[in-house]
């Protein structure tokens, strides 16, 4: 079975740690080690977000002023190849030793025109206390926004329409190859009025590019690993109730944070809707389980 998972920002860095090589390596290691097992069995995809690490390099690349900082869509590709090979590493010295992994540098377009580009909303970087990150906001024009306890920098995160390197992740599949890409959304990249393909400075939601992504290859699974063990009715409030199964139509009536689950919940709805086939929101260390139907929240077309 073609099984795309993403992996969540947790997985590579928990809420609070020092984004260090040391710390992420270690995260990586817990999440290989659930990963494993489905890799062994299935034609696998992996892909993960990037907010934390995209944002440290921004913030290393403005501190070097001699030079113009290096724009997101560049930044985005550092941490694809980065987090790629800590991925490769880790989940190599857990299989067979002839296991074969590749990590793509996969550019993803957007369009130019989307309304997201007008309403910054997606985190990236470190958390701020609210005065720390109010000055620095002024000092770099950037947009800020809360995010649970601190407040972080938001940038646009405009829908992506097209994976550019679909075909090369075909073919490595096809030979039993463990691919990694898409990472943190994908490269963000456009065409411009002359017809030419560049980078824009936007940031993709990486379970919206893992939808598309799992759907253009025909996946038979999309599997979104959170933190959580699954989507709540009444998240935080008394009575909270995990949302065991449900089908697109009966989530379109909930509402969900939009800086958090809300992006998941949708990125599953759509796939499900789209190809008739299963996707799950929930906990890494219970994959096994979101494989076999029996937990997290279960999104099916019926």
């Amino acid at each position: 079975m073609r099984v795309v998972v993403a992996l969540g920002g947790n997985a590579l860095l928990k809420r609070g740690e020092e984004p260090t090589s040391e710390n992420q390596r270690r995260n990586v290691r817990t999440a290989c080690r659930a990963l494993a097992p489905l890799a062994e069995g299935h034609q696998l995809v992996i892909t993960h977000g990037n907010g934390p690490q995209v944002g440290l390099l921004a913030l290393q690349s403005a501190s070097y002023e001699e030079v113009e900082e290096y724009p997101l869509d560049v930044l985005g590709a550092q941490t694809e190849g980065m987090l790629g090979y800590y991925i490769q590493q880790e989940l190599g010295n857990m299989m067979p030793t002839e296991s074969a992994f590749a990590t793509i540098l996969t550019m993803v377009e957007v369009d130019p025109d989307d309304p997201a580009f007008q309403n910054p909303t997606k985190p990236i970087g470190l958390l701020y206390e609210e005065q720390d990150a109010r000055r620095i906001a002024k000092e770099k024009g950037w947009s800020i926004a809360r995010d649970g306890d601190g407040w972080r920098r938001v940038v646009p995160s405009p829908e992506p329409h097209r994976v550019f390197e679909l075909r090369p992740i075909h073919w490595l599949l096809e030979k039993g190859v463990v691919v990694i890409c898409a990472g943190g959304g994908g490269i963000p990249t456009a065409y411009n009025s002359e017809g030419v393909l560049e980078g824009v400075e936007v940031v993709i939601d990486k379970d919206r590019a893992s939808a598309l992504l799992a759907r253009q290859l025909g996946a038979r699974l999309l599997i979104l690993a959170t933190d959580a063990d699954g989507v709540y009715d009444n998240w935080g409030g008394d009575g909270a109730e995990l949302i065991k199964r449900a089908t697109p139509e009966e989530m379109s009536g909930r509402e969900f944070d939009a800086g958090s689950m809300g992006p998941k919940v949708e990125a599953a709805c759509d796939f499900v809707r789209r190809t008739g086939e299963r996707a799950v929101i929930g906990s890494l260390s219970e994959i096994s389980g979101m494989v076999e139907g029996t937990s997290g929240t279960q999104f099916v077309i019926e």
